[in-house]
């Protein structure tokens, strides 16, 4: 029986579900879940990230992560953490311009934050045995300082959706149609206190306005970790920078959105990054963190167009797929805008281009 069977039946005896349990079982059923069996990445795949763009987007990661830990004090032994770390490129490219300063591989202590028995084997792949593998960010020991990075890790993480009703707010959950397909429906809130309504102005009837737990207490998670052992986390995702309305909820197959409600398990599920709740929550567990910058200006300011222009000098014939490249992480109207960038660190630590971080 398909996860998208199993769903029916469990509706139809349980009652509807919320986003987030429908999300987590698309995403994470050990039987069906698209992560657990069938995740595709790459041009071929479902969906393409940043660093299978170019190896500009990892150096560049790279070149700002021994800068962070020269103003961390050069500590002769850090961990090293990549959280979702897809295949593996994006570790490897940052290994790669890590050869600059060969006392800062010396001190790194690579560890990778998986879930995905696929993935993993890709990963291994890439980067052999040098890194050490856990499915939680709790596994990682504690007690030396950390650099955590995670491109597109915050997308992959639920979202409960809330839809303006003509007397307040109920609750988007998923149940069957009179077809006996899976539809949107919508639970009344009542007056229980677990209904975190983003403080958003006044809404229009209809509004769908998004809140994740999970994304919050993912930053108290790492924030924690930070305050108690120093370093400093980059966070990387297509999301918003200010609290707005809007049902950002997709499946991608193939490079294409499909229907969610058809294709359980056999597409990539996601929701924008809220990085203002991401913020806050890291703040309020004792971390420094913000400003909240786009992909575009974030890798501006660390010399990507320089770089780009390198890349291109030593290989005319590929001058052309450069220009794309750059184009693709930079453009306002490609990855540059939509993508941001933010950065959790230790009261004490200003890390580079975040000096602002309060």
């Amino acid at each position: 029986m398909s996860l998208l069977d199993r769903l029916k039946a469990q509706i139809a005896q349980d009652g509807p579900i919320g986003v987030p349990e429908f999300f987590t079982r698309c995403l994470h059923d050990p039987r069906d879940g698209y992560y657990a069996m069938r995740p595709d990445l790459g041009a071929g795949g479902d969906f393409i990230t940043a660093p299978l763009v170019s190896q500009m987007f990892g150096e560049l990661i790279g070149l700002w992560a021994i800068e962070t830990w020269t103003r961390m004090g050069r500590p002769s032994s850090f961990r090293l953490v990549e959280m979702g770390p897809g295949d593996g490129t994006l570790m490897s490219d940052l290994l790669r311009a890590g050869k600059l300063e060969p006392d800062f591989l010396a001190a790194a202590e690579v560890w990778l934050v998986e879930v995905s028995a696929p993935l993993k084997v890709r990963q291994a792949a890439k980067l052999g045995d040098a890194p050490r593998w856990v499915g939680r960010l709790d596994e990682v020991p504690v007690g030396a300082p950390m650099i955590l990075v995670a491109n597109e890790l915050l997308d992959c993480l639920p979202a409960r959706q809330f839809v303006r009703i003509k007397d307040g707010w109920a609750e988007r959950v998923i149940g069957l149609g009179e077809d006996g397909a899976l539809a949107f429906g919508l639970r009344g809130l009542g007056k229980s206190a677990d209904t975190p309504i983003p403080d958003l102005l006044i809404q229009p009837e209809g509004s769908i306005v998004e809140s994740s737990p999970a994304q919050a207490a993912l930053a108290s998670d790492i924030a924690h970790r930070l305050a108690a052992d120093g370093g400093a986390a980059l966070l990387i995702d297509y999301g918003r920078a200010a609290p707005e309305a809007g049902d950002t909820l997709q499946a991608i197959q193939g490079h294409q959105k499909v229907d969610p409600l058809k294709t359980a398990g056999l597409a990539d599920l996601t929701v924008w990054a809220d990085f203002p709740a991401v913020v806050a929550a890291a703040r309020e567990t004792g971390a420094k963190a913000g400003p909240i910058i786009t992909q575009g200006e974030f890798l501006t300011a660390l010399g990507i167009e320089a770089r780009a222009q390198a890349l291109a000098t030593a290989r005319p014939d590929r001058a052309d797929q450069v220009a794309r490249q750059l184009d693709r992480l930079i453009g306002e109207a490609q990855m540059g805008a939509l993508f941001k960038v933010a950065c959790l660190t230790a009261p004490d630590l200003s890390p580079p281009l975040f000096e602002d971080a309060t």
